[in-house]
């Protein structure tokens, strides 16, 4: 069967912006589908074509296009339908050969345009369903992101994030009905941020500005709320690299303490589980949640290995505390194959079960001694932190 479906690209300047083939598309189709705004262009035309508007929920809609199936069908969608538009939802139901997609100027492509920017050197994102917290992952001193609104208030809640996160010098400007006649664009800085709430369809330019420690990774440690005892920033830093956190993944995080695995974790898209016996740390563990997190990360108390029953499955799990056979055991059999298991040990007894695990199953094996420099009276010298023993294993790469 040849394409029935056509997904054509429209933007705010409507059919008058649409390019010959994609005029014909709309002018042959029997079947029209889209959300309202878009099959409001379409008055006084295709008056042929059945229109049908996106169901609630939009899934309900997968019923409507498979109904049509073998009908000359047009699909209507913002700019670029294949980023951030519905062309990955119809190909999961569709067969590759019975659609076509026939995109105009994505809004990321009208902003850069717009602002002068490189697209290639721009983080291209979106809030529309997802928690605006979300961005702090791509906030970095100099970065440049193009971020697609769900509605007015986005704008003001990005501002409120950047200040938050020490970047309230980052120019942003503010781009609505990019390609229509009532395009217009504002700019301020997110410290400064008073703009009213605009159109629902706006995307919000950021030019970031701020300190490099602000960043998503690594954080100091001064940013946590800690009783001392904490896995420190080269420690942690190590740690995050060889649990490779990814968004969406599943972290357990053992013996989590004030939680600085479990917030850059989140931080960097992924979802944790924090384990913490003491009620003392878990209050610092909520509090740097509040603060640092911006990501889901579920505080459990408890004691392992009894308390992990229950827990979703883990992409990757850190041990910092609480560590035994039964708990090894039991986080390492919940892992999926290429799975990450990171422990660290501080005390001797610790620091023998992990030379036990080695011995028995391989890994990297890493000791770690740090001195920070620190005031000596009037002179400054090296006071040494306590050495951490690093031991990271991926599942399917044991020793056999």
């Amino acid at each position: 069967m040849p394409a029935w479906l056509t997904v054509v690209g429209i933007g705010d300047g409507g059919l008058e912006c649409l390019a010959p083939e994609q005029r014909a598309a709309i002018d042959a189709a029997l079947h029209v589908v889209g959300g309202a705004r878009h099959l409001a262009m379409l008055d006084g035309v295709a008056a042929a074509a059945q229109r049908h508007c996106w169901s609630s929920p939009f899934d309900a809609s997968r019923a409507t296009i498979e109904a049509l199936a073998g009908k000359p069908t047009v699909v209507l969608a913002s700019g670029d339908p294949s980023w951030f538009g519905p062309v990955a939802w119809l190909r999961r139901f569709l067969p590759a050969d019975a659609m076509r997609v026939l995109p105009s100027p994505s809004s990321f492509s009208l902003a850069a345009a717009r602002l002068g920017w490189a697209l290639e050197d721009v983080a291209c994102l979106s809030a529309h369903g997802r928690p605006v917290s979300a961005l702090a992952a791509s906030l970095g001193a100099g970065r440049r992101l193009l971020i697609l609104s769900a509605d007015g208030t986005t704008p003001g809640e990005v501002a409120s994030l950047l200040v938050r996160e020490g970047f309230g010098l980052s120019r942003m400007t503010v781009m609505e009905h990019l390609g229509g006649a009532h395009e217009r664009a504002l700019s301020t800085t997110a410290e400064a941020f008073s703009l009213p709430q605009g159109a629902a369809l706006n995307i919000v330019a950021v030019d970031c500005v701020g300190r490099p420690e602000h960043g998503a990774f690594g954080l100091a440690d001064e940013a946590f709320a800690h009783d001392g005892k904490m896995t420190k920033r080269p420690m942690r830093t190590l740690a995050l690299a060889a649990l490779e956190p990814r968004p969406g993944a599943c972290l357990w995080d053992i013996g989590s303490g004030c939680g600085s695995i479990a917030v850059e974790w989140a931080r960097l898209g992924g979802r944790a589980i924090a384990l913490e016996p003491r009620a003392d740390r878990r209050a610092l563990l909520a509090e740097n949640v509040r603060r640092l997190s911006h990501g889901p990360v579920e505080i459990v108390a408890g004691l392992a290995p009894d308390a992990l029953d229950g827990f979703a499955a883990p992409d990757s799990v850190f041990i910092g505390g609480g560590l035994s056979e039964a708990t090894f055991a039991r986080a390492f059999d919940a892992l999926p194959h290429h799975g990450n298991l990171v422990a660290h040990a501080v005390t001797l007894e610790s620091e023998a079960l992990l030379l036990t695990f080695h011995a028995r199953y391989g890994g990297n094996l890493t000791r770690l001694a740090v001195a920070v420099a620190a005031p000596v009276g009037t002179l400054t010298g090296w006071r040494p932190q306590m050495p951490v023993t690093h031991w990271h294993l991926r599942k399917g790469a044991e020793r056999t």
